[in-house]
């Protein structure tokens, strides 16, 4: 298997196999032009402005957020230009992309409760993460966080029984979650959420990581490119520091292969317990929708 092989799968997934006939979102028109607004490097401000206001709930998010504990403001902010210049870009543009991949994708299922919330963590984490690495870009990290697990509210919306399956799967000790949807809709997140990054255009290393985030083996498997693994392996990190702030139960996952991806990323377990405490404020800040 290479980067290459798991591209022509999904592309074989989607035109022959079982998600075929699943319906996906096209890319929102407004995160098609943040896209190419980010294309080459630091966006126009008077351009990411324009998308911010083109939108009242987004500029209101945007506005949000820069009012929000973290920055500590003495006069809140009442405009987009002005809390984009509190966020900064980086963080206004991560803002604009999860707040318009939410409404999108967005499915009104208690089982997804707190799915966006956790995503937005998760998309932190791996940032984090990313900058603790010499040879990741921390914004592909973020991209990888945000889509991990958004092939879960597609396969809500256009596959029948599969709230069901995600109770059943998060229940079942005796098969993986991914072996769950398998068994009872011949496809998984993984695959789907794979399908969503390719079909709006996010970078081949972020589809094929999701493709694998639940494929342990190939961390070892130099098949795969370097920047592939890496993205599998602080994804389970992340998850990992997103249950503990949330008091979630370790995963099985974790369990098992938490200590690959810590020796695949040569990070230690005091590391870990480090970034928990640095990501506290960021976590803590990220509102419900």
């Amino acid at each position: 298997m290479s980067d290459s092989t798991v591209e022509a799968e999904l592309d074989r997934a989607r035109q022959r196999g079982p998600v075929r006939d699943i319906v996906i979102p096209p890319c929102p028109e407004l995160l098609r032009q943040l896209q190419e607004a980010t294309a080459h490097g630091e966006p126009d401000p008077a351009e990411l402005e324009r998308i911010a206001a083109s939108d009242v709930a987004m500029a209101a998010a945007l506005i949000r957020q820069a009012n929000s504990p973290l920055y500590g403001l003495q006069q809140p902010v009442v405009t987009v230009g002005q809390a984009l210049t509190v966020l900064g870009v980086r963080p206004a543009v991560q803002l604009l992309m999860g707040f318009l991949t939410r409404q999108a994708l967005h499915v009104p299922a208690p089982v997804l409760a707190h799915f966006w919330e956790s995503s937005t963590r998760r998309a932190i984490a791996c940032e984090h993460i990313g900058h603790q690495l010499y040879d990741m870009d921390p914004g592909l990290a973020y991209s990888f966080g945000l889509f991990c697990h958004v092939g879960m509210p597609v396969l809500l919306r256009g596959v029948r029984g599969y709230a069901a399956t995600i109770a059943e799967a998060l229940a079942r000790k005796d098969r993986t979650f991914t072996q769950t949807e398998n068994a009872n809709h011949r496809t998984d997140h993984a695959v789907v959420g794979a399908i969503v990054a390719r079909t709006w255009r996010l970078p081949g290393a972020v589809a094929v990581a999701i493709r694998l985030h639940h494929d342990f083996t190939c961390l070892a498997d130099t098949r795969y490119s370097d920047t592939v693994r890496h993205l599998v392996a602080m994804g389970l990190i992340a998850d990992h520091l997103v249950q503990q702030h949330e008091g979630v139960p370790p995963s099985p996952d974790w369990a098992q292969h938490g200590e690959a991806c810590r020796q695949h990323l040569q990070v230690g377990a005091a590391e870990i317990d480090h970034w928990l405490d640095a990501l506290y404020p960021a976590f803590d800040a990220v509102q419900a929708p």
